[in-house]
């Protein structure tokens, strides 16, 4: 305990034992309230400057107080809410001054009114243009009904009074009015607010000074000598209130969807696993053709995939990959037929998944063993609602070995939902392009049953084939986001994504509401 003073309304209180104490109850100190509340050696003391004054800002009582402003509105706030001391009011006050444009328009006019007196009766609408102001006087002339415009010929109306807006420009103070809002919404002048605490004693209060109030300097800490000497019951001690809670102390936190996205990292790190990485615009051959994904696909359509302008280089071996669409290469497949387009390979786009980094990886990485994993942003086109939005996080993992098979697969994801607290998880059969066989992976939530969170499978040889891979690849692609909203207890998806900062503060550290 160090008798710092805490935030308003949670204040620790002073003085354990009052000085003065003669043990058979008999209160020396002065400094209670009628409904016995005890005061702060702070209270106490802007209680005493208040009985002077009667009432003050709260700056010239800091200055008085050698405290800040802000610290003089806590005390008075404690000395009105603990037995109505004291009373505090805001008080706002606006003032308005121009900006340096709205100075010079003021010495020199407002555009409009300096455009309306560069030409006689008409003018053209080019020889208007030519003006430096035309920008912006030219929408005003005709906004305000001074000029009307026909076939490119300007021609006044006859009328221009003094508006309310030059009025004000003009005066020596900005009025309030229709004028200075007209100034301020064209950003001709600015609004500046000024907020005052006036901190007031009540009758009570002053009543309790004149009973008297111990000023003296309080002691927040027992030592061993007092202890000893016996010289604690006649040194001021703080009090210390326990029938209240202490102020809240909001520390700083990791977003919890960041934190769990952290939580998954690690847990795949302690399984042996390394990350890998790429940009967020992949190629069409990577993000969909190297993936034995056929170049007529429903995903590569616009409605769900964001293409991009410009075209990316093809890599070395493309032309494998061509074979396998058209034929199937050298392997026993017979690819999907038709004429594969180099033209749709080079499209860029928004990555759709991350399974394009793990060929990718593997690509770079062809002998094994090989145990990787991405986390990251994707992108497509859907509509926003609760459970879908346009880009969102997946997580990718692949492990290439000479004797991993399918049942392997399946291990490693129920451990690792087993790690981020599913203990019951289930699998059923599931069709991808790029895998065979595959499954999609569900996990038992409380209160809503079995969950599906994405796909695996082992890669089909037209996916490894074509880039000098021999041995089985497991593959498994997972709705981070949709992780995420289960572990935390949530039925939106958007609200992963926004800066509530209550909700963030509210957060456990680490959630596990619904999982069983």
């Amino acid at each position: 305990m160090n008798g710092r003073n805490m935030g308003p309304g949670m204040e620790p209180r002073a003085n354990v034992a009052p000085p003065g104490h003669d043990g058979d109850g008999e209160k020396s100190m002065k400094g209670e309230s009628g409904d016995g509340y005890v005061l702060s050696l702070n209270e106490r003391r802007l209680l005493a400057a208040l009985a002077t004054t009667g009432k003050a800002d709260a700056a010239t009582l800091g200055r008085t107080l050698g405290a800040t402003a802000d610290a003089v509105v806590q005390y008075a706030n404690l000395l009105a809410q603990n037995g109505g001391l004291a009373t505090v009011e805001r008080v706002v006050e606006r003032s308005y001054t121009l900006t340096e444009e709205g100075r010079r328009y003021a010495a020199e006019g407002l555009p409009e009114r300096q455009i309306l007196e560069s030409f006689g009766e008409r003018a053209t609408m080019a020889e208007l243009k030519g003006h430096p102001l035309a920008s912006i006087g030219i929408g005003w002339l005709r906004r305000k009904g001074w000029v009307t415009i026909r076939d490119g010929i300007v021609e006044k109306t006859g009328d221009a009074p003094i508006g309310e807006d030059e009025r004000v420009l003009t005066s020596p103070t900005l009025e309030e009015g229709a004028g200075l809002r007209e100034l301020l919404k064209r950003g001709l002048a600015v609004e500046r607010e000024t907020v005052t605490y006036i901190v007031s004693i009540t009758e009570a209060g002053a009543a309790l000074a004149r009973e008297g109030l111990d000023l003296r300097e309080e002691v927040g800490q027992l030592t061993h000598e007092m202890l000893l000497t016996g010289s604690w019951r006649t040194t001021p001690l703080r009090r210390y209130r326990v029938d209240r809670l202490p102020r809240r102390l909001v520390p700083g936190k990791i977003h919890p969807y960041q934190r769990l996205l952290d939580e998954m990292r690690t847990i795949l790190l302690n399984m042996g696993f390394v990350e890998m990485g790429g940009g967020l615009v992949q190629s069409g051959f990577w993000n969909f053709d190297a993936l034995f994904q056929p170049q007529d696909h429903p995903a590569r359509e616009m409605q769900d995939t964001f293409h991009l302008a410009g075209e990316a280089d093809l890599p070395p071996r493309w032309e494998l990959v061509r074979q396998m669409h058209e034929h199937g290469g050298e392997t026993s497949s017979t690819g999907w037929g038709g004429t594969w387009q180099e033209s749709k390979a080079r499209q860029q786009v928004l990555r759709t998944h991350l399974t394009g980094l793990s060929i990718q990886y593997l690509a770079a990485h062809p002998t094994p063993p090989v145990k990787a994993f991405a986390i990251g942003r994707v992108f497509r086109r859907e509509a926003i609602d609760p459970t879908h939005l346009p880009e969102f996080e997946q997580l990718e993992g692949i492990v290439m070995d000479e004797r991993v098979t399918f049942s392997h697969l399946l291990g490693f994801l129920r451990e690792f939902y087993r790690r981020l607290g599913f203990t019951q998880v289930r699998f059923r059969p599931g069709y991808f392009p790029y895998t065979e066989p595959s499954v999609e992976p569900e996990v038992f939530v409380e209160g809503l049953g079995w969950v599906e969170l994405g796909g695996a499978g082992v890669f089909r040889e037209e996916v490894t084939a074509p880039f000098g891979i021999g041995y089985p690849v497991l593959a498994w692609g997972l709705g981070a986001s949709r992780l995420a909203m289960l572990r935390l207890g949530l039925k939106d998806l958007r609200q992963l994504y926004r800066t509530d900062i209550e909700w963030c503060r509210e957060t456990p550290i680490f959630p596990g509401r619904g999982v069983r």
